[in-house]
């Protein structure tokens, strides 16, 4: 009967003046199950099935401690606390901790980084921000908050690599609920798979996934936090979790707010004003239609940790936002004036997870959301403005209208997408035993899409064009660890189906020159198989071997099929999906202790070997002034290169992380294989954080950091052979840019004041299709937080 209870330790670990051990380490010996502390020293750890066992805690710097703990009948939850001594003597040797959760995640095989947050929840940090500092991503955004973010992981971006949030594919969600608008404080961990994608995701990802690990656990806590900053930017959220210990009954509750002007300078060959004679004259000037807003939010209410689930969950997902558009793809000559986007979601979700269901080993969890989605472009005004804000002046000094009516070509619009979308996630598991594991996971989605347009004349509204796009992706995982748990392998295979329609009305003319509306309907069905591997072998216990390879493919998204007015994308129906064989291999190394020392290095190297890989038309990478873009399918390509990784830490209060990603991205184009344009080839990150004890106050903490990236030159133009001449306007120059910032904690632990300086030197960054970002900007930020109430 015990083991259909979800059991649970908690405590807290701090040193013997009672002062709490940020990330400390606990870990149940002998197994791989472990975790860390958050800032108030507090930790927990769930879905225990042992009866007997020894705790163990571990600080760098101070001795480890155990503690046996045994769950007598019918006790679910226990509390263990640690006090830690202090190292006082000089020892010569290297000590190597239990693995916590992070670590075991990152030594099964996969090239995965988890990603932590806690440190992130009490900055000012967009959890955007937080994946562009991990090795081997780099976030490709057009613009400041809000703005349509890409996610490149060694070098495949786009929709080759998919988000998740706890599993559900984040487009599920719409526009208005993504990682821009998502706050750190509500993830628990991100996990950044590369090339090569577990099976128990059921993915059809290329080049890598990110799962957003959400927080499940059901301690009571409020947190509550608020930052303004440059560009008159204010972020608010709020997060809640009650439960009652009698019943199991759990309320949790998450809300956001986001609002930026966005109107940071700008500059360059496309910021100029047209004077008398066509005249142009660069200036600097500030972005004034590109405002941001989003608000949203989840709340759940159902039962955790009782004998007939460990969750589960009934709940409502909304979110709203509204997004002002600057310019096309390009940053263009004349840009937008009163163009913007808006869009909501209502989802209803559903969750349930147990493990040992029925019997000891086999596990299910479900997760599912059904809902709608909307999303408008608004674009109605004629006249021409220019970058001054001021309206624009033909060669003759007049004010001009656009003869189409609307700031971008096509005509005024009101154009909406109605969609009906739905996800179920389901997976189920069975150990046999402690060694041997077998999964089955399944992903189902849904699109209904519904395109009108009210400025469309009432015979065209009579019908309106729909997109229904069906996906279903099975997999079959089996695990198994040996030589006392030194090998671990994860072999599956996946099968992915899909089918689109596309139905829009066509008005056409009879014998007798009537017009009469007809339905064109295209429609396509594919299936895919793939499968792959995961290995790693511990030939030291701080020395591990990874080795990964996938035959993955990617299938084509809604966007890339049916286009999207307000991301200037037109649609390709007859886009083919895109496959690649991905290899890694790499190793970990560490971590060691070495009295107050602690460090590790990871290295990991890939390849990609692509075919019909999706992008932009490499042909038409020369027209800067195009306001639409179009995916397709380039051809054959290769991707190959190096990660590597340096963490190290001191006493705990200097840590110090670098970390450097170097690639070849090539493709074949016209028979001749080229340089993937729009792409950085080399790019680095480095950290540096400082803590400082007893600062002002007693028991008060105040941490300093510090961030450098630096991004190579790259170019947004196709190599045209050896004439050169000119290639300099097309190429974007190398970036670095440095942010500081600082956090104080204060004595009670509950309430965090954090700084942020980012880009302190006001360098020019530029992204995707040489969009410019924001340059020198300044954020304070408040956190409470309250626990156990």
């Amino acid at each position: 009967m015990q083991a259909q209870i979800n059991r649970t330790i908690s405590g807290k670990i701090s040193a013997a003046n009672g002062e709490p051990l940020f990330g400390a380490t606990v870990v149940i010996m002998g197994t791989q199950k472990g975790t860390q502390t958050d800032i108030n020293g507090k930790y927990i750890l769930e879905n225990i099935t042992e009866d007997t066992f020894v705790l163990q805690a571990s600080y760098i710097g101070y001795y480890n401690k155990k503690q046996n703990v045994t769950f007598l009948a019918e006790e679910n939850n226990i509390t263990v606390d640690f006090a830690l001594v202090e190292r006082t003597n000089n020892l010569d040797n290297v000590t190597v901790n239990g693995k916590s959760k992070k670590t075991a995640l990152e030594t099964e095989g996969f090239a995965v980084t988890a990603v932590q947050t806690e440190e992130a929840s009490i900055r000012n940090i967009q959890t955007n921000e937080l994946l562009n500092t991990t090795v081997g991503v780099k976030i490709r955004q057009n613009g400041g908050l809000g703005a349509n973010a890409e996610y490149s992981l060694n070098g495949l971006s786009g929709s080759a690599v998919r988000i998740f949030i706890d599993g559900i594919p984040i487009s599920i969600y719409g526009n208005s609920f993504n990682l821009n608008s998502i706050p750190p404080s509500l993830i628990k961990e991100i996990q950044v798979y590369k090339g090569v994608v577990p099976g128990h995701l059921a993915s059809d990802a290329l080049g890598g996934a990110i799962n957003i690990e959400l927080h499940s656990q059901a301690r009571n806590t409020l947190n509550v936090s608020a930052s303004y900053g440059s560009f008159n930017t204010l972020q608010t959220n709020a997060n809640a979790v009650y439960r009652m210990d009698s019943s199991g009954f759990t309320v949790k509750a998450s809300l956001f707010q986001n609002y930026s002007d966005n109107d940071y300078e700008v500059s360059g060959r496309s910021v100029v004003v047209t004077g008398l004679g066509g005249v142009q004259t660069p200036i600097t000037a500030k972005r004034f239609n590109d405002a941001y807003r989003s608000v949203g939010g989840i709340a759940q209410f159902g039962f955790t940790d009782v004998s007939w689930a460990d969750q589960f969950f009934l709940g409502i997902t909304a979110s709203d936002d509204y997004k002002e558009v600057q310019h096309g793809a390009f940053m263009t000559i004349t840009p937008y004036k009163d163009r913007y986007l808006e869009s909501d979601a209502l989802l209803g979700n559903l969750t349930y997870k147990k493990k040992d269901l029925f019997t000891n080993g086999l596990d299910l969890n479900i997760i599912g959301l059904y809902g709608k989605r909307n999303r408008q472009v608004v674009d109605t005004l004629a006249a021409a403005y220019a970058w001054n804000g001021q309206r624009a002046i033909d060669f003759r000094g007049d004010e001009y209208e656009y003869t189409w009516g609307s700031q971008q070509e096509g005509g005024p619009t009101l154009a909406k997408i109605k969609r009906n979308v739905a996800s179920v996630r389901s997976g189920i598991s069975y150990a046999f035993n402690k060694n041997h594991k077998m999964l089955f996971n399944h992903v189902f989605s849904s699109i209904d899409r519904e395109d009108s347009d009210a400025l469309n004349t009432l015979l065209e509204n009579i019908f309106v064009g729909t997109r229904d796009l069906r996906k279903n992706i099975f997999s079959l995982t089996y695990d198994v660890s040996a030589f006392e748990n030194r090998f671990k392998a994860s072999l599956f295979g996946k099968y992915y189906q899909q089918k689109n329609i596309s139905k829009d009305p066509a008005i056409t003319e009879d014998e007798e020159g009537n017009s009469t509306i007809v339905e064109e309907v295209v429609t396509n069905n594919t299936t895919n198989e793939g499968y792959g591997f995961a290995a790693s072998y511990a030939i030291l216990p701080e020395v591990t071997l990874l080795t990964s390879a996938e035959k993955a493919v990617r299938l084509p998204n809604e966007t890339e099929i049916f286009g999207n007015d307000g991301d200037n994308v037109v649609a390709n129906s007859s886009i083919n999906p895109e496959r690649s064989d991905n290899l890694n291999v790499g190793f970990r190394f560490g971590s060691f202790n070495i009295k107050k020392h602690q460090f590790s290095v990871y290295t990991n190297f890939f390849t990609r070997n692509i075919k019909d890989r999706i992008g932009l038309p490499i042909e038409t990478s020369l027209n800067v002034n195009d306001e639409l873009i179009v995916y397709v399918n380039q051809g054959s390509g290769t991707s190959k290169g190096i990660d590597a990784q340096l963490s190290y830490t001191y006493n705990n209060n200097l840590a110090l992380n670098f970390n450097v990603s170097k690639f070849d991205l090539k493709i074949e184009n016209r028979g001749t294989e080229i340089d993937v344009p729009n792409t950085p080839f080399l790019t680095m990150n480095g950290s540096a954080r400082y803590r400082f004890n007893n600062v002002i106050q007693k028991n008060a903490q105040l941490n300093l950091f510090y961030n450098l990236y630096y991004t190579d030159d790259f170019s947004y133009l196709v190599p045209q052979g050896s004439n050169t001449t000119g290639d300099d306007f097309f190429r974007v120059p190398e970036q670095l840019v440095q942010d500081l910032g600082f956090s104080y904690m204060f004595p009670k632990k509950n309430i965090i004041l954090s700084f942020d300086a980012k880009n302190i030197f006001d360098k020019p960054v530029y992204d995707n299709l040489s969009v410019q970002k924001p340059g020198r900007a300044f954020y304070l930020k408040l956190n409470y937080n309250l626990n156990n109430f």
